[in-house]
């Protein structure tokens, strides 16, 4: 496991406010399961088809269609609680949370209040090199999506597309144990790697795959501690919801937004107000959508059409045993295996697919250098082109060729930066270039030395200045090296100028 302390969050202190103030902070995650059909009937869950297109009778709550449930996305939410170290419950329910919206056909979304699929989990947020925060989570629950309302197409009507009514969201509720801004960032961050790793959600949040609601109050020092110890809610200050959040860039801003807000009203005497508020990232600010509401007031009920849930240990057992290694197991391999940094490792293990390609690019050759070919090299000429490593035109094997290159000293540091440009834009077997271009590596110490006595014998003057200041005897290691087109061995370079010097 990763080695990691345990650090508690400081005391936040708000610019202009008359007191220190702490943030507590606990967020409702809503992801969609990946799945090819929704959560109750067989219609797509294909992202940007014709509106209207992916709606089955039941989706369209035509009269006496039932909800059959989807074995698949039970499955992917199962996995999802073990991939948290979550309790999963084999015995689960579904209910009715009845609200009216003109997305939402049946007047009612099916969900699970009181019997959740997946129980008590925990995530393991890191924030910074060697500390990391504990997260527990609350609750996994199933629940169905509502359709979509589009107010932009006509002056006067709105539309209404039910494509994505019904698909399948794994709702993921924390603890208030978040203690700021950077902290929920990170917090919803580790937690679509996980997913993505478990290949239970996309986290394509510009999408919609992914979004947060996130519940932000302040309370005085100490009150927090008293929280954790009673588990008395009282302890914190009212809480604010903001609602559908889909960056963690404007995460962040909204919760700092909210936090002065809130601090504001105290501090002047009055009260915050329960509510559900809207983030608006182009003036800065939070505003009121509606009141806060309580489960009594959407009037949950047991659906009648659906039987309880259940599910057989062995079933749980069998999908553990498939769950891949996740992130926190593979990072922490990654640091012992080829004895790389936490900040590589941490680059490395970033998400699935680079991941991959680092550990066949690391097969069989020295770790250390293969991340730093990876990371360096392959990832940030990918980045300055905004491309993913699915679409590198370096494969492992090309890569790894051109370490292998390196580690037997066919070509130098600064060839092999040639030769990866190369390979990058025109493609290759990087040994077969090398030889077919003349690039390869000069350790001949004879032809090494022969240029060296020629750069000493054309710069007396330099000559001179370096044997009272030895530091300038990279001068002639440069000259050198040009002169030899970056062919000659840097190492024996080194060790011929400095003999000669001497």
């Amino acid at each position: 496991m990763l080695d990691l302390t345990y650090e508690t969050p400081t005391v936040r202190t708000i610019a202009g406010a008359k007191h220190d103030w702490e943030l507590v902070i606990g967020m409702e995650v809503h992801a969609q399961v990946s799945s090819n059909a929704k959560l109750f009937s067989g219609a797509s869950t294909q992202f940007g088809a014709e509106p209207n297109s992916n709606v089955a009778f039941v989706d369209a709550a035509m009269p006496g269609m039932l909800p059959v449930i989807n074995e698949f996305c039970v499955e992917q939410a199962v996995r999802t609680g073990l991939g948290l170290k979550a309790e999963i419950n084999l015995l689960s329910a579904f209910d009715r949370k009845n609200y009216f919206y003109p997305d939402l056909p049946q007047g009612y979304q099916i969900s699970q209040l009181y019997q959740p699929i997946v129980g008590e989990g925990e995530v393991l947020v890191e924030m910074g090199e060697g500390i990391a925060r504990l997260v527990r989570i609350e609750r996994i629950h199933l629940e169905q999506d509502a359709g979509k309302s589009i107010h932009d197409m006509d002056p006067n009507m709105s539309f209404v597309d039910l494509n994505r009514t019904g698909v399948a969201l794994m709702e993921i509720v924390s603890r208030p144990d978040i203690r700021g801004p950077e902290e929920a960032a990170a917090y919803l961050a580790k937690l679509r790697q996980i997913l993505l790793y478990l290949g239970t959600c996309d986290g394509n949040m510009q999408n919609g795959s992914m979004r947060a609601d996130v519940n932000v109050s302040i309370c005085l020092p100490g009150a927090y501690e008293a929280y954790q110890e009673t588990q008395d809610f009282s302890h914190l200050g009212t809480r604010c919801e903001i609602k559908n959040m889909n960056s963690m860039r404007f995460i962040q801003q909204a919760i700092e937004v909210e936090a002065r807000r809130q601090i504001a009203i105290v501090e002047a005497g009055g009260k915050v107000e329960q509510e559900t508020r809207l983030y608006d990232p182009d003036k800065g600010e939070t505003r009121s959508m509606r009141s806060k509401e309580e489960a009594h007031d959407y009037r949950y009920f047991p659906d009648p059409d659906l039987l309880p849930l259940e599910i057989e240990q062995a079933w749980v057992d069998t999908i553990a045993a498939s769950l891949p290694e996740l992130p926190d197991e593979k990072k922490a391999r990654f640091i012992k295996e080829f004895g790389l940094t936490d900040y590589d490792a941490s680059v490395l293990t970033a998400d699935v697919e680079s991941a991959a390609y680092f550990e066949e690019v690391a097969a069989g050759r020295d770790g250390k250098m293969a991340a730093n070919w990876v990371i360096n090299e392959l990832f940030g000429r990918l980045k300055k082109e905004d491309h993913g490593i699915s679409e590198s035109p370096v494969s492992p094997a090309q890569l790894g060729g051109i370490v292998d290159l390196i580690a037997k000293g066919d070509i130098s540091g600064k060839i092999a930066k040639d030769l990866f440009e190369i390979v990058y834009t025109d493609g290759g077997i990087p040994a077969r270039i090398v030889e077919e271009r003349g690039m390869k590596q000069v350790t001949d110490t004879g032809a090494i030395e022969a240029a060296v006595d020629k750069v000493i014998a054309e710069n007396p003057a330099q000559v001179e200045k370096a044997r009272e200041n030895p530091k300038l005897a990279g001068w002639f290691v440069g000259q050198v090296m040009k002169a030899t087109g970056g062919k000659a061995n840097p190492k024996a370079v080194n060790e011929i100028v400095a003999r000669k010097l001497a």
